[in-house]
């Protein structure tokens, strides 16, 4: 019988001398990065932005978390795109984080959201992993339906600790649009 690991004390990772790995993508609010960052800084530690691209599939994985991929449709073939958003989602990040005294690396994964940074929390030896609750808007709900939310698979598929930062508040005396 194949038993499946189960989150165990033992496998606790400390959170001291622990780095911590947060999931951004394009257009999500600054809070994230902000709550990430006061973590890592509060942890004396380095946080690992990352950015998992679901167009992307991984050709190789490497110890330090990076990732070797290629687009999905091989006939696509340009790599522009995808390094356009690499380098949209670090600007951005510098720009959030500037003046502030945190220690930061990024990684562009490819595949699942929830699988790709699992492997970067591994690889990294993270203590906990911080994504964003609820994306906006009509297409974000609908992908949180088809696809589920990305920080209740982490939850469910890792032992580490999963902070979901709140990024759309429902108001719960208001009916939902």
């Amino acid at each position: 019988m194949n038993t499946v690991p189960q989150p165990h004390p033992s496998r606790i990772t400390p959170f001291a001398g622990h780095p911590v790995v947060a999931g951004v993508s394009p257009g999500q609010p600054e809070l994230v990065i902000l709550t990430a960052a006061s973590l890592a800084e509060a942890l004396g530690t380095t946080v690992y932005f990352a950015y998992a691209d679901p167009g992307r599939i991984v050709e190789r994985e490497f110890p330090d978390g990076r990732v070797q991929h290629a687009d999905v449709d091989p006939d696509l073939g340009d790599d522009e795109e995808w390094r356009l958003r690499e380098a949209e989602l670090t600007a951005g990040i510098a720009r959030v984080l500037a003046g502030r005294p945190v220690k930061w690396e990024f990684r562009y994964l490819a595949g699942r959201p929830d699988r790709a940074l699992t492997h970067l929390a591994r690889a990294v030896d993270a203590a906990a992993i911080i994504v964003g609750g609820r994306r906006h808007g009509t297409a974000g709900r609908w992908a949180e339906l088809l696809q589920g939310a990305v920080g209740a698979h982490l939850a469910h598929h890792q032992h580490r600790p999963v902070l979901i930062v709140p990024t759309a508040v429902v108001d719960w005396k208001t009916p939902l649009e």
